[in-house]
């Protein structure tokens, strides 16, 4: 059977990125792990991304955001290729380093924000700004993420150098990615860019005024490309 491999975005955790890929990757009769975001965020991803694939399962790795990111490093690996059956690549963030990334930012002011103010008045300030799903979604990640290290985690993921094109370039596993063409933290083009870099690659679209209150379908519109791309010769 096939092990789904999935990582949330900064400052969500596992429970969201199950909403996300659990429906499609359950439908397509595959086992689905979600992995919690540690202090040592990259780190510890990697370490159990390899902890599950040397049970000798077949796998595909995937994530949301700086998850998709980490997954497609992984996969780049050549001998992690190996065992690597499909990249899913959620709202991809950056590409390389996260000079002028809109997601970056937002990490380091919520790491500022959080160390100045503290948990909850960040919280506070953070809901009256966002949109009533992603207010509610982001207070109960960040209150189940803080005594774990949601500080440690944003300062993490704001410096975290993800893969280059080149790197991307050299991906033996197919790679389906998803972009929401009206976020302005994930830009479509830096998903886009992924998928003409990857030799095997689809993209399909998923609006955040779509996905955001029903977060299957950005797994959904992720689990779709990676079936085309997996058809890509």
């Amino acid at each position: 059977m096939t092990t789904v491999i999935v990582m949330p975005g900064t400052g969500s955790d596992a429970d969201y990125a199950a909403r996300v890929f659990g429906p499609v990757a359950r439908a397509a009769g595959a086992r689905i792990e979600c992995l919690e975001p540690e202090p040592n965020l990259v780190e510890s991803y990697l370490t159990r991304i390899d902890e599950i694939a040397d049970r000798g399962d077949r796998v595909i790795v995937g994530g949301v955001s700086i998850g998709a990111a980490v997954a497609v490093g992984w996969a780049c690996d050549p001998v992690r290729a190996a065992r690597c059956d499909g990249v899913l690549a959620a709202l991809p963030p950056w590409t390389g380093r996260p000079d002028g990334s809109l997601a970056a930012l937002s990490a380091r002011i919520t790491a500022d924000n959080l160390d100045r103010d503290g948990l909850e008045a960040t919280v506070e300030a953070m809901v009256a700004t966002s949109p009533a799903w992603l207010g509610s979604e982001l207070s109960r990640s960040w209150r189940a993420l803080h005594p774990r290290g949601l500080l440690t985690q944003l300062r993490a993921a704001s410096t975290f150098v993800g893969p280059a094109l080149d790197d991307i370039a050299g991906l033996a596993a197919p790679l389906g990615v998803a972009v929401a063409p009206d976020d302005p933290l994930h830009p479509a083009n830096v998903g886009r860019a992924w998928a003409h870099a990857a030799p095997r690659a689809a993209v399909a679209e998923a609006p955040l005024s779509e996905f955001g209150p029903a977060e299957h379908v950005l797994g959904e519109a992720c689990w779709t490309a990676l079936v085309a791309a997996r058809n890509c010769r």
